[in-house]
């Protein structure tokens, strides 16, 4: 297996064997499980990782993985805040409790205003105003869930050199060598008390880079509940509109 390799087949042990597509990656450090939008699954690998380690990698994997490809499958094929035309007429936060309403008005200037709980888009198109809303959160979420993350850092006593929020399709956070710690835009459609979890398990990982056995000690040290609320996180890609996606 080499770089080389972009898309082989391996089979795994679920029903049907079903595929996985696999991707070699002159970045990655360790093999990765990834479950994309409609439930395709992708094994990132490091080069020079055989086959067998992957193969043994997959088969560890099964359990998260099928529950994964569950709720991607469904991800955003029932969320009530999605019109037909793409966009919300509302937008709820769970995490911090707001609510917007949101307008949009045909115009050849492309513009966003927020006053008082309501959002105006003027746009002469529905993908610009879609490209506005998807804006707009992404700078909400970055003021909200950077401050908090802060927060509870200074509190339990963590050191975080950067925050970076992003829009991510298969990941709620991650932290990586080089210090930064990222959030997904998608954290501000989950309760308050999953956030936490969140900031709770990429702080973690500040002081260890792996899952290790470490590592859930000092998670279930801080939040006892973590097993529950990882389940909840799992299931959150639910509550996330599709209008976040779809640009």
């Amino acid at each position: 297996m080499n770089s080389n390799a972009a898309q082989l087949s391996l089979f795994d042990s679920r029903q049907n064997n079903d595929p996985f597509a696999i991707r070699v990656s002159t970045r990655a450090r360790r093999l990765t499980a990834r479950v994309h939008v409609g439930g395709r699954v992708e094994i990132v690998v490091p080069v020079g990782i055989g086959f067998k380690s992957v193969s043994d990698f997959v088969q560890r994997s099964t359990p998260w993985i099928n529950a994964k490809v569950i709720v991607m499958q469904d991800r955003g094929t029932a969320c009530p805040a999605v019109e037909d035309e793409g966009l919300p007429k509302n937008v709820n936060f769970a995490f911090t409790g707001e609510q917007f309403e949101m307008q949009w008005h045909l115009g050849s200037s492309a513009k966003l205003t927020e006053r008082e709980g309501r959002l105006k888009i003027q746009a002469a198109d529905i993908g610009t105003a879609r490209s506005l809303l998807c804006g707009w959160l992404k700078r909400a979420a970055n003021v909200r869930l950077e401050n908090r993350l802060y927060d509870l850092a200074d509190t339990l006593g963590f050191r975080v050199e950067k925050v970076s929020v992003r829009t991510q399709r298969t990941r709620w956070g991650s932290y990586s060598s080089r210090g930064t710690l990222s959030l997904n835009v998608a954290l501000m459609f989950q309760t308050p008390k999953v956030v936490r979890y969140l900031f709770v398990h990429e702080l973690a990982h500040t002081r260890y880079m792996n899952h290790s056995s470490e590592f859930w000690c000092l998670v279930e040290s801080i939040e006892p509940e973590y097993r529950q609320l990882d389940r909840e996180l799992l299931a959150g890609w639910r509550r996330v509109p599709a209008w976040v996606f779809k640009n």
